[in-house]
């Protein structure tokens, strides 16, 4: 079952991989990474380590230090950029990586790139929350058409709508490992799991929703209307829209892997004790 769950997250991937012409080279990948940001996304994945715990029932800090080193490890950077780029090189077509990297190589392009890496890795998620909603408020309250062209915006950018599935896979997997592990007794069955939390999911959907357009707002609040909408048309290109399918599928695939690989990992771990 395990195996079957690991098969869903790219299967996605591989739909996409059946339709490449010809695969990019590694160098180009390379290039890629760096023009869209998808290189920094990736490293971003670490930030949500001290988020793990939590599922469990547990806090970062309840291990200290270790807690650091562990997940500095276990989300190297360097690991999960390789792995992107082996998952892109079977199936990113040169035809994808020349459209995506055409856009993302102008001016607008490297602007919204350069927002969007810093965005990536701030970690003051509350912050950016709290400012976010309050240029969404002001938004709705003068009927800003803004607001309409973030919204295209983040629908474009997760066009296969795998976001709710896909943090529900990276859940199942991680919670599955920790059994394995013997870092935590499950008390239900895989399917039991799921169901569990499928009950969650308009709550999750709205959540994620929600997120992104308080995220949207404050990440390009700097970008004219007029630029907002392009960028919003040009992720609705259906090449675009493939490539994002594609970064997402890879993007949470190497999620999962990682907090498997977290979750076999703690078992060696000891709850610090303050002296």
């Amino acid at each position: 079952m395990i195996a079957l769950a690991r098969s869903l997250c790219l299967a996605l991937t591989f739909a996409i991989a059946a339709t490449a012409v010809q695969a990019a080279d590694r160098a180009r990948l390379e290039s890629f990474l760096e023009v869209t940001g998808f290189d920094v996304a990736l490293d971003s994945i670490r930030l949500s380590a001290n988020s793990a715990p939590q599922m469990l029932g547990l806090e970062a800090d309840d291990f200290g230090a270790q807690w650091t080193i562990l997940s500095d490890d276990v989300f190297d950077t360097a690991k999960m950029h390789d792995m992107a780029v082996d998952i892109l090189s079977e199936t990113l077509d040169e035809d994808l990586l020349e459209h995506a990297t055409e856009f993302y190589d102008t001016d607008l392009g490297r602007r919204l790139v350069a927002v969007e890496n810093d965005s990536h890795m701030d970690d003051d998620s509350e912050t950016k929350s709290e400012a976010g909603q309050a240029i969404v408020a002001g938004l709705v309250r003068i009927g800003s058409p803004r607001l309409a062209a973030l919204k295209r915006m983040n629908q474009a950018s997760d066009s296969a709508g795998t976001a709710v599935r896909a943090i529900q896979e990276v859940q199942v997997r991680f919670l599955l490992a920790a059994a394995g592990a013997g870092v935590i007794d499950l008390k239900m069955e895989e399917p039991d799991l799921r169901e569990a939390l499928r009950a969650d999911e308009d709550a999750l959907r709205l959540s994620i929703t929600e997120s992104a357009l308080t995220g949207a707002a404050y990440t390009y609040q700097a970008f004219s209307d007029a630029e907002v909408l392009e960028y919003a048309k040009a992720l609705e290109d259906p090449d675009m829209r493939r490539v994002y399918d594609l970064m997402n599928a890879v993007q949470y695939e190497i999620m999962a892997n990682r907090y498997e690989a977290l979750a076999a990992r703690m078992r060696d771990l000891q709850p610090s004790q303050e002296l």
